[in-house]
């Protein structure tokens, strides 16, 4: 079992792809509208619009959801729970219970104590009269429970009679208590806590299988109606009974449908041309944007909104199929845009338009102008976060349409003269529609806890709240994250990272400096230094603490997750050494992990790049007289010791990015730190 439950942790990521994968398939096909539906419309408590209705065939009256929900419920609180037991391990209890008993009390008197020892021993009977369990179950307290041993009953009785695993607290209290021993109810807990082991273990396919059981007994209907029955007549109510029988008749209608061999090939071919589509696209995922495809959660994301596309435009065509191109499809690129890259967002709408061409009407015409329209959105909409290029982009895209539109009309019917105008109108439609775009994105990013380049853009602005606070607060501290941000945004250019995102996480990985400023040298202008009224462990904890203040500051101020990784790790399991080794010198014996930063460490391109500048701008401060044979020097040291130290184990970065970034580092600092050429005066 434990062995199947490790398996399944170590691919639970790929299942969970599969998953999606099966279950957006299944959803996708589900959507598409079916052949042969019910052909009379009804609506409960509306009066039945269409002629007398005669039943066509013999069929069951269905029970109602709620009928059918209630019974199983019913069924489900009738059904026994069974639990593996466990034997031997209470006679293992007891034998360590002895040996504990005798190490725990020093006196000797007490622990040759016959009766205290019984008092124990007779709780260890109790709880295990019939067993311990292995953690905390919600079940009802008159929940029938069966105990197993070796697929075998072994017993039979209440869930209130098992104990918990915190039980065992009230049983050896109220025993100690009533034989007049409860001064020693520490040292019994304690023993207790050593000793008892759980013994029972929930056997979920016997379980299951009882209560499949009770569900299997469930009728599903109540009734029949005989062909020729009359059901309803012209301008009765649909309601009660009436309105039971109709859903079961439109249910029996489907259910011939779904039984009949040639229907059943079609939507099973449906299938298999949806799954060959979404295969495409985690296929493409895997290949070229492999750290979108380990991320479970932006994989939902893109399958999320191919789905929603689908669901919108299904509806659309069930209502009327005229009003298809209201649909803003543009929309499903733009997002996609702004989260990932052009290149994703433009293979996820043609494969969504692929898919919507088996449902709607003229699907040539469609297809070609909704990849038309695509590939616009993806060259036109080159900076989202500008609004006036987003209304540029969206009359580009409407005209597109328009001018598309009108040469399959041409070609279709040869001349303009039955030409509509108004299904331009609904061109225009769906451009304003697109518009939207702007808070859906913002919507997505509380949804999804993503980051896009318009809220990276916003929070990089140095007059946002926190930051003018930081500025005000800490000046020194809000001029070393500025040139953090430089070197690192810098860095991120050269290797192909995120270079707005980390621009950002560096503006804001020290605003938990804000708490106590004064204690970091950036903020001490007036030379006195508080450290030196403090021992060297308060002085590491009040260091080490601005990452702790830091992600505080940041939740209350409500910074993506993202943002909030890089306060979490641009120290990440370093040792504060200087007041580490002050201590060493007074106290050989000192612990070193006192002394180090929480972590976690870098596990991204970003962060590790964000450590490296961090570490590197500081230290540059204390540089005298630097050359260029000195920084360069100094760098490499700098990164090398967080290199030796394991910082960057967890981050998908390259010993050749490294380099790259020490080739970065190297040359910004030897541009500021270049001395001016004295001219004569």
């Amino acid at each position: 079992m434990n062995d199947l439950i490790n398996k399944w942790y170590r691919n639970h990521a790929l299942l969970y792809k599969v998953l999606l994968f099966l279950s957006t398939t299944f959803l996708i096909v589900y959507l598409f509208p079916k052949s042969g539906k019910f052909r009379y419309d009804f609506d409960k408590g509306k009066p039945w619009q269409s002629e007398s209705l005669l039943a066509p065939f013999d069929f069951a009256i269905k029970k109602s959801a709620d009928e059918i929900k209630q019974e199983q419920i019913e069924a489900s609180n009738k059904s026994a729970v069974y639990f593996d037991i466990n034997i031997p391990i209470k006679s293992l209890v007891l034998k360590e219970y002895t040996e504990k008993f005798k190490t725990s009390f020093a006196d000797s008197i007490v622990s040759q104590n016959p009766k205290l020892f019984a008092v124990g021993e007779s709780a260890i009977n109790e709880i295990y009269d019939y067993g311990v369990l292995d953690e905390d179950y919600e079940y009802a307290a008159d929940k029938n429970v069966i105990l197993l041993n070796e697929r075998t009953q072994f017993a039979e009785t209440q869930f209130s009679n098992l104990t918990k695993l915190d039980g065992f607290r009230s049983i050896i209290e109220s025993k100690l208590a009533a034989n007049g021993y409860s001064n020693f109810d520490a040292t019994f807990i304690s023993i207790f806590f050593n000793v008892i082991k759980p013994n029972l273990t929930l056997n979920s396919t016997f379980t299951q299988n009882a209560l499949n059981e009770k569900l299997d007994e469930i009728s599903t209907v109540r009734g029949s109606i005989e062909k020729g029955t009359l059901i309803i007549s012209k301008g009765e109510i649909v309601e009660g009974n009436k309105y039971d029988v109709l859903n079961s008749l439109e249910a029996e209608y489907e259910s011939q449908l779904w039984n009949e061999s040639n229907y059943n090939l079609i939507i099973f071919a449906y299938a298999l041309l949806v799954a060959l589509a979404l295969l495409m696209l985690l296929l493409f995922l895997r290949k070229y944007r492999m750290e979108v495809f380990l991320d479970n959660t932006k994989v939902t994301f893109i399958f999320f909104n191919i789905l929603l596309m689908i669901l919108l435009t299904t509806l659309v065509i069930n209502y009327n199929s005229q009003y298809v191109y209201v649909v803003p499809l543009c929309i499903l690129p733009l997002v996609l845009k702004a989260f990932f890259d052009a290149r994703l967002g433009l293979f996820a709408h043609v494969l969504t338009v692929l898919l919507l061409g088996f449902i709607v009407p003229n699907s040539y015409e469609y297809m070609f102008l909704q990849i038309i329209a695509g590939i616009v959105t993806i060259l036109t909409v080159s900076e989202l976060y500008k609004r006036a290029n987003l209304f540029i982009s969206v009359g580009q895209i409407t005209l597109i349409y328009i001018i598309a539109y009108f040469a399959f009309f041409v070609i279709q019917e040869g001349d303009i003269s039955s030409l509509d105008p108004t299904t331009f109108g609904l061109f225009v439609l769906c451009g304003l529609a697109t518009l939207f775009v702007q808070p859906l994105i913002y919507i997505y990013e509380k949804l999804f806890g993503l980051v896009s380049d318009v809220s990276l853009l916003e929070l990089s602005d140095t007059n946002t709240k926190l930051l003018k606070e930081l500025s005000n607060k800490a000046p020194g501290t809000f001029h070393h994250s500025l040139n953090v941000a430089n070197l690192a945004e810098a860095s991120a250019n050269e290797i192909g990272a995120n270079a707005m995102l980390i621009r950002v996480g560096a503006l804001y990985h020290d605003i938990g400096k804000m708490k106590n400023p004064t204690y970091f040298t950036e903020n001490q202008a007036t030379g006195i230094n508080p450290h030196d009224e403090l021992s060297s462990r308060e002085s590491a904890k009040t260091i080490i603490n601005h990452v702790l203040d830091g992600i505080e500051i940041a939740k209350k101020n409500n910074l993506p997750d993202r943002v909030i990784d890089f306060i979490r790790t641009h120290h990440g399991t370093s040792l504060v050494y200087y007041f580490y080794r002050k201590e060493k010198d007074i106290n050989d014996a000192t612990n070193a992990d006192d002394f180090r930063y929480p972590g976690p460490q870098p596990f991204s391109k970003e962060t590790a790049i964000l450590m490296m500048c961090d570490s590197v701008e500081a230290a540059s401060k204390s540089l005298k007289e630097p050359t260029t044979t000195k920084i360069d020097k100094f760098v490499e040291s700098i990164i090398s010791k967080q290199m030796e130290d394991g910082q960057f184990l967890n981050a998908n970065i390259t010993f050749k990015e490294i380099q790259s970034i020490k080739k970065v580092l190297k040359t910004k600092l030897a541009n500021i730190f270049h001395l001016r050429i004295e001219y004569p005066e």
